[in-house]
Formats: structure tokens, C-alpha cells, sequence
């Protein structure tokens, strides 16, 4: 299956709507009739399952027909078949198998004769193969019609890996998938007993690395007796990755039947030790400092940390988030020096979602990077944001109450009892800031958010709300959705107000297509520097933040900046296309570059969130595209749904 064929399924996987051809060709940067060409390769690939359904509204994914497509591809790959439905990835995968498999090498004529492709092809998937093993230790040699793959076992299995996580769908391992390709049946039970090994000793277990693991003592298995095992460094008795080897070893043995080597054990006892477990499972900041936090490390994370608090106007101050952060860290440098990133399925809808949080991490991450001359990479920025969401969260004031007046006439203690089960059953939600016991009083003088009554009023209005005397379960369902809606039209009439301080009519572009995103940058800037909100070295440092990691934090939505708070007012220039343009990996319609300034920062943060949502959804994306036709309309279009 081509690439296109499969960035379309991949599109097509990530939502339960109709999607049209045109939007999928402006997805994938090809013609409508493409489109539907790849639709019919796919169908005709899956016969009898109709993967991908037609209507009027578009094409949409058969999600339990995909599976079942899947999973046939995936066992006949597991079986090693090879047949006309396999792609290109498919058959270049086995052959690295075969190479990797072979210690005398393979005959390309014998080669072509069983996968059923010609010569050419061979010697065309021998180029590609050379193409990838191109920064490794790894060589293709060739004698005649017979090519060896020269290299250590460790580099082997480092291919095998990278090529089986690339095979995966969107780089998400899946347990079922590695079983199946390595015929491991028992790397279930094995997980299960690995998760309760690591919980009993007191670890953190970060589970999206956990299968990345599982991959590597699948091939370390699949392996074993077939070539020498693999090197890696010989860890000190004494450290918890040594002892990590111990326990290994008995659960391998038990669940496989096969004796790993040590050097096999120490290897993935250094990946979970680096890429899926921490310690400190319910130990204190200050023992964790003593038993496991390097000095240097713990310094230049509180360094790093006063500065992004200092810069971004959060506190980053606790000891108990610096000290596990310091940890996280530590391993991140790890994976850096060797360039064995862990792979994070949540980047993108972190990116997404909280933006905020995830720019934060970026600061974080340059800093790590200039300090420790490593590379940090989009996934390792993501659960940098992961642990600075969960401090922050935690951080997270009590959200503001709603006020509400009872009103309920006096008979014996009936209006006491009333406040009290209203205070003990909706506390987090409701402040009684008045009870009145009348029952002729000004219904619109009671001065609440929520007038919660027991009899009926003389006018009804949104706020009012009629319950009975002991309050039942409906009465409280119907106060939790008054206060719900209280609180959205309250947050969303601030968040209007705050929004039009940001944006100018003389920085609202429509239909403007400069070469590629360095350009858009500096458009956008000249036209804040000409009304004096930044200077030439903010447009220098929106560039240098966009080449480390692209802006684009929805499939529409790109937002340039740099990152220091240097604007002498925070502000945003945008561009509205009908037609999108690329930028990094993605293809976006809108382009916001912002100013930002240290003043009003934390005021902006939540205008900025409210705004990014906006283009999760496609369909308001188009709405807020195609009826943008002036600065006005789009300002009354983006107010209009982040108010819907």
C-alpha cells in the first residue's frame, strides 16, 4: 500500500464523521480523483471487507472491517508470506528479517524467485535497505550475486526495532502485533507479571514505553541461538538496573523457557530502567534525593524551572515536582546521548490541547538542550508537558462558586435542613450567600446566580430553578447543569472580552500564501514591527522556536512565536486561507503568530487555550474559514463558536 493510501486511512481512523474527497485531497496534496482511486485500491486489497464505506456525505472508515483487515495482514506477515496484498514496507521489513537472520548472506536471484518480485526490485529494496543503515554501525557487503549484513548483534536488533516500530500504525506498538510478529504468545502473561514485579518494588511504571520494551526481549528471544547475544555496558552489582537483571532473568526462564545472556538482561534492564520506570512510589521528596537523584541534576532542574516559572508566571517551586522531574530528566539525557527516543502516542493531542503547557515544556526543553548539548525531540517534549500538566493541575485553585439564594418559607426548621443537604451534597459546586423564608419577595433582587426555590415563582427565568423541600436526585441533577451553564456563559463572556484585546484589524490577513513558513514568519513580523509590538530579534527567535519543533498544534491551526516575552504588548497577527499550506509535517489553514509579552501573561494563557480549541473540531474550522471573509466576520465567527 502506498504511503498516500496510508496517511489516508490514518486520516480516515481519527474520526467518526463523513469526510469529503476534497478534504482528504487537501489532506494528502492531491486531486479529488486520487482520492478516489485510493479508495478503490484499498477496497479491492480488502475484498471481501468493506473497509472504507461511500455515501453522498464523503467516505468514512469501517472501523471493525479495518481491524479485521489489520490483523489478516499482521498474521500473514507473522506466518512470513508474502503475497500481492503486501506493500513495499512489507516486503523491505522481511527482507531486513532474512538479512538480519542470515549469517553467510542471501542470493538475490533466490531472493527475487521467492518474494515473486523481479531482479530489479530486489536490487532496488537492497538500496533502500543501505539508505537505512546510514548513522549505524551496519554494512551491506556484496559477492557476487550474494549480500551479507555486516555488523554487530546489537545493531541488528536495533534495526529490527526501529523498522518494526515504523511498521506500526502511527508508531503506537501494540502487544498483539509484537506477539504475532515474533510468535510470543506468552508476552502477555509476562507483562502482567513484569507490571506486579516493578509495583512491588516500589517503582513508577510508565506503560506507553512499556511494549517499546517488550519488543526488544521479543527479537532478544526470537534471537537467541541463532546468533551471538547482544553487547551492552557491564552495569556496577550495586545499581537498581543490575538488580532489575536478577529479576529479569527468573521471569524470562519461567515465561519463555530460554536463558538469556547477561549481556542480553543488563541491555533491557537499562531500557527499563531509562524508558519505563522511576522510583519513589510512595517515598518522600528527600529519600529520593538520598537514594536516587544526582546533585548536578537536581540543580540544574530547580535552575531551569525558577526560569520558566519566572518567565511563563507559574510556580514551578515544589520540591516533591522538581525532585521527580530531576529523575525524569536523567533518563531523558540517557536516551538522548544513545538517540533512542521513547515514543509518545499522546504528543499530538497534547499539543493540541494544552498548548500552553506544552510551549512550557518547550522552554524546558531548549534549556536541557543548550546545557547538555543534547536533542530533545517532539515526544520527549510531551511528557516533559505530562509532568508539568499533572503538577499544575494539582496546583489548580478551587474553581470559582456559584452563588444561589434559598428560598424556602418558614415552617418549623425546613428552610435549616434544606440549606444544610444543599451545602453537604453540592458544596463543590454552590456558595448560599441567602436564605428567604417569605414567600412575597422580589424575585429579581435576590442578587445570586441561582435562585433555588420551593415554590413556584411569578415569572420562570433561566436562573430560577423550582425543587422540592427534601431535595431529591432530580432536584440535583437539574442545580449541577444550572451551575455548569452559569459558570461556561461566565468563563466564555470573560474570555470575549479578553480575546478582542489581542487582536487588529490591521493584522487580519486573508488568502496569503508566502513560500513556506520561514517566510510567513517574517511577513507577519514586519507588519508587528512596523506598529512597534516587536523588534527584529523577536522574528529571529519565532524562526529559531520554529525549527526546533513546528507550531502546528491542530491539522489547521499554526502558531508561530518566539520564546521570550520581548513584545511590548502581547498581540496576535492572523491569516485565513481557503486553501491550506504547509508547515513541518502538516497542512494548515490558519496562521496566528504571537507576540507575547510578560505583561498579562497569565491572563492570556487561558484566551489563548479557548482559542486553540476552536480548531479541534473540522467542521468549525471550515465554518470559521469560509465565512472569514473580512476581519469582522471572522472576529463574530471565532467569538460565535467559542461561545457555542
Amino acid at each position: 500500500m502506498s504511503d498516500k493510501r496510508t496517511r489516508m486511512l490514518d486520516y480516515l481512523s481519527q474520526t467518526p464523521a463523513w469526510v469529503t474527497a476534497g478534504e482528504l485531497a487537501d489532506h494528502l496534496s492531491v486531486t479529488p480523483r486520487s482520492v478516489r482511486s485510493y479508495v478503490t485500491a484499498v477496497k479491492t486489497a480488502a475484498h471481501p471487507l468493506d473497509v472504507i464505506e461511500s455515501g453522498p456525505s464523503g467516505y468514512r472508515l469501517n472501523r471493525d472491517a479495518y481491524a479485521a483487515y489489520r490483523t489478516g495482514q499482521a498474521g500473514q506477515a507473522g506466518h512470513g508470506r508474502m503475497t500481492e496484498a503486501d506493500t513495499p514496507a512489507d516486503r523491505l521489513y522481511r527482507l531486513v528479517r532474512r538479512l538480519t537472520d542470515s549469517a553467510s548472506g542471501l542470493d538475490v536471484y533466490e531472493l527475487a524467485a521467492t518474494l515473486f518480485v523481479s531482479d530489479s526490485t530486489i536490487e532496488a529494496d537492497l538500496g533502500k535497505v543501505r539508505s537505512m543503515l546510514a548513522g549505524t554501525d551496519l554494512a551491506l557487503t556484496r559477492h557476487g550475486p550474494t549480500v551479507v549484513l555486516t555488523g554487530s548483534e546489537t545493531d541488528r536488533r536495533r534495526l529490527l526495532s526501529r523498522m518494526f516500530r515504523d511498521e506500526s500504525a502511527r508508531g503506537l506498538l501494540q502487544l498483539e502485533e509484537i506477539q504475532r510478529e515474533f510468535a510470543s504468545e506468552s508476552l502477555g502473561a509476562f507483562k502482567t507479571d513484569l507490571l506486579a514485579m516493578l509495583d512491588g518494588q516500589g517503582y513508577f511504571v510508565n506503560e506507553y514505553g512499556t511494549d517499546n520494551v517488550l519488543l526488544h526481549l521479543a527479537i532478544a528471544v526470537d534471537r537467541v541461538g541463532k546468533r551471538p547475544p547482544a553487547s551492552a555496558a557491564t552495569l556496577p552489582p550495586a545499581t537498581p538496573a543490575s538488580q532489575l537483571a536478577g529479576s529479569l532473568a527468573h521471569l524470562v526462564t519461567r515465561h519463555f523457557g530460554v536463558e538469556l545472556g547477561g549481556d542480553d538482561l543488563e541491555y533491557l534492564a537499562l531500557l527499563l530502567s531509562t524508558r519505563v520506570i522511576t522510583p519513589g512510589h510512595d517515598q518522600p521528596a528527600s529519600a529520593l534525593v538520598e537514594s536516587f537523584v544526582r546533585e548536578d541534576d537536581l540543580e540544574i532542574v530547580r535552575r531551569i524551572t525558577r526560569r520558566a516559572g519566572e518567565e511563563y508566571l507559574v510556580d514551578l517551586s515544589d520540591e516533591n515536582f522538581v525532585v521527580r522531574l530531576s529523575l525524569h530528566v536523567r533518563n531523558l539525557i540517557n536516551r538522548a546521548a544513545d538517540r533512542s527516543y521513547s515514543r509518545n502516542p499522546l504528543t499530538r493531542s497534547i499539543k493540541t490541547s494544552y498548548p500552553m503547557t506544552y510551549e512550557l515544556a518547550v522552554y524546558i526543553a531548549s534549556e536541557l538542550q543548550r546545557q547538555e548539548h543534547i536533542v530533545v525531540n517532539d515526544d520527549e517534549i510531551a511528557y516533559i508537558a505530562m509532568h508539568v500538566g499533572a503538577h499544575l493541575e494539582q496546583q489548580t485553585r478551587r474553581r470559582e462558586l456559584v452563588s444561589c439564594a434559598i428560598v424556602c418559607p418558614n415552617y418549623y426548621d425546613m428552610h435549616v435542613l434544606l440549606r444544610e443537604r444543599i451545602e453537604r451534597v453540592l458544596g463543590d459546586e454552590l456558595e448560599v450567600v441567602a436564605v428567604v423564608t417569605r414567600s412575597d419577595l422580589d424575585w429579581g433582587a435576590q442578587g445570586a446566580d441561582l435562585v433555588l426555590t420551593t415554590i413556584e415563582p411569578r415569572l420562570h427565568a433561566d436562573g430560577v430553578i423550582v425543587i422540592q423541600p427534601f431535595l431529591t436526585e432530580g432536584d440535583i441533577d437539574r442545580i449541577r447543569q444550572a451551575a455548569s451553564r452559569v459558570r461556561r456563559l461566565r468563563r466564555r463572556a470573560q474570555i470575549k472580552d479578553e480575546l478582542l484585546k489581542f487582536f487588529d484589524e490591521s493584522l487580519y490577513l486573508r488568502n496569503f500564501y508566502p513560500r513556506d513558513e520561514v517566510e510567513m514568519i517574517r511577513a507577519l513580523g514586519e507588519r508587528m514591527q512596523a506598529q512597534g509590538i516587536i523588534d527584529q530579534a523577536y522574528v529571529d527567535g519565532a524562526i529559531e522556536r520554529e525549527l526546533m519543533s513546528s507550531t502546528a498544534f491542530t491539522d489547521y491551526l499554526a502558531v508561530p512565536h518566539a520564546m521570550a516575552m520581548s513584545a511590548r504588548r502581547t498581540s496576535i497577527a492572523i491569516v485565513v486561507n481557503d486553501a491550506p499550506m504547509d508547515w513541518g509535517d502538516d497542512r494548515v489553514n490558519v496562521v496566528a503568530m504571537i507576540a507575547f509579552s510578560a505583561a498579562g501573561r497569565a491572563s492570556f494563557q487561558s484566551v489563548f487555550d479557548q482559542f486553540v480549541e476552536v480548531f479541534a473540531e473540522r467542521a468549525d474550522v471550515q465554518r470559521l474559514v469560509k465565512r472569514s471573509t473580512d476581519f469582522a466576520s471572522f472576529i463574530d465567527e471565532l467569538v460565535h463558536l467559542m461561545d457555542q
